[in-house]
């Protein structure tokens, strides 16, 4: 394959990858969304590895087919509800990838361009500056700085999305606690990892001598695993969907630092996009849960961690059944349900939509509120919802429906927790202080689906359990669920 059918199919996916960001920004347009994604890579897929420049074809189709493999069965067995694990260990792959090409280039300059710099330096100064300007060529240190700027950055992005991605991972999946690493001057730490990074760029940058460059790269990549370890591990369970978000952008750069270290023009646009979409997702998220940017990414910068709620039960709350759930959705003329990372676990989604088609059929106003971190991960919940076939129209979001709960006859708030807390805006000394909720205890009956009276994931009790309007219906979800759909 030619150089210029390599250029114009890398402009192709290109403009794929943006048609599937634009179709992955709406419900109705997703399914397009990736069908163009999906193209798009296949056909960046098929240009490099038949471009001019790619060697040893077989070994990277041997790759590919075995990574294929693996893909397909964990996409197989993977649940809904496991995702977000699974986003974030893909996005430490990417990681590890711009650690690995960070050191491959590195290692391809040394043996290329390191002997011919040693010939250039022995010329003198004058004569480089002649055989540059005679070839009419930026200067050799120049490009030489640029490159190794490249590969310094990349592995430094890289090995932070990796650590950073593997201990999301963990506390997505239970594996470290939820709670905050709170390590004495955990911000200075931070602090003095930058500058002990950009310093050792510098040297890196001015040495000639091989193993010293080696040495400041290897100390670099370690300083940068902790880093990244140390600055997820500081930011508690409440805000892990934004870390998600955050280390997508992460993922991006770190694949854009590879492009650039590669020298693919799509590899950067690619990263560019991811990094930029994760960055305004992250933004947005925070906005949406009244978290400043900077403090997330900063490892909770501003706040302490800690937990100053109460995790203890505050006060008597009232037991009801499926059956009386049921006989109150049938005198109700208006219905919210509010799901969230519960219902998800216990697949509820499905006997969900048949109540809400049932009480629809009989002329009772049901709709859905949806937190931005209903789920673990952004828009979990509303895609948990379209696979069950509940209309688009009424599913709402946390802006759209939070001023109705006050004309609401019930609200069922099935698996969740933290996002309907009166606390986040009782309490300014909760841990979720601030955070905007759904105000579903200004409806006239509120039933709360729980397992038990645990607190949520943020490890806050929730007044609304002991309020006068709710009443708890415990049991597994899905089969609370199924009891109220028979009985209607």
């Amino acid at each position: 394959m030619s150089e210029g059918l390599v250029t114009a199919a890398y402009i192709v996916a290109a403009i794929l990858f943006i048609f599937s960001l634009a179709g992955l920004s709406r419900h109705e347009t997703s399914k397009q969304g990736n069908l163009f994604g999906m193209a798009g890579m296949a056909i960046a897929l098929v240009a490099t590895i038949f471009g001019p420049h790619t060697a040893n074809i077989a070994w990277i189709l041997i790759a590919m087919v075995i990574g294929g493999a693996i893909g397909i069965y964990l996409a197989q067995k993977v649940e809904m509800t496991e995702m977000p694990e699974l986003v974030a260990m893909l996005h430490s792959f990417v990681g590890l990838a711009a650690v690995l090409v960070g050191f491959n280039s590195y290692g391809h300059f040394a043996h290329e361009f390191a002997p011919m710099n040693a010939v250039l330096s022995a010329l003198g100064e004058q004569a480089q500056l002649a055989m540059t300007k005679q070839l009419n060529l930026t200067s050799l240190s120049t490009m030489k700085n640029i490159h190794l700027t490249e590969v310094f950055l990349g592995i430094f992005i890289g090995a932070v999305t990796f650590t950073g991605s593997i201990v999301a991972f963990g506390k997505l999946r239970g594996i470290i606690s939820s709670n905050p690493l709170m390590l004495p001057h955990r911000h200075k730490l931070n602090l003095a990892a930058l500058v002990v990074s950009f310093l050792l760029l510098v040297v890196f940058l001015q040495t000639d001598s091989g193993s010293v460059q080696v040495f400041t790269l290897l100390v670099m990549t370690v300083i940068a695993l902790l880093f990244g370890w140390h600055l997820v591990a500081s930011i508690g369970g409440a805000d892990m969907p934004v870390v998600v978000s955050m280390l997508n952008s992460y993922s991006g750069w770190a694949a854009a630092a590879a492009g650039f270290m590669l020298s693919n023009d799509l590899l950067i646009v690619t990263g560019a996009l991811v990094g930029s979409s994760g960055a305004i997702l992250s933004y947005i998220m925070c906005k949406a849960m009244n978290r400043s940017f900077v403090s997330v990414i900063a490892g909770g910068f501003g706040t302490d961690g800690s937990s100053t709620g109460n995790a203890e039960e505050m006060g008597e709350y009232r037991e009801t059944t499926a059956e009386e759930v049921a006989e109150q959705l049938k005198n109700s003329s208006s219905v919210i349900i509010t799901p969230g990372y519960g219902l998800a676990v216990a697949q509820a989604q499905y006997p969900v939509a048949e109540i809400t088609e049932k009480l629809r059929a009989r002329g009772i106003k049901v709709r859905f509120g949806i937190h931005p971190v209903a789920g673990r991960l952004p828009g979990h919940m509303n895609v948990l919802l379209a696979e069950a076939k509940v209309p688009y129209d009424v599913v709402l979001e946390m802006d759209e429906i939070n001023d109705d709960f006050p004309d609401t006859d019930t609200v069922l708030v099935i698996g969740a927790n933290d996002t309907v807390n009166p606390a986040a805006l009782e309490d300014p000394r909760s841990p979720i202080a601030g955070m905007p909720v759904l105000e579903v205890w200004k409806a006239q009956s509120v039933v709360v689906f729980k397992r038990s009276m645990n607190t949520g994931y943020a490890g806050v009790q929730n007044p609304l359990f002991f309020k006068d309007n709710s009443q708890m219906l415990f049991g597994d979800a899905k089969a609370s669920v199924e009891a109220i759909l028979r009985a209607l």
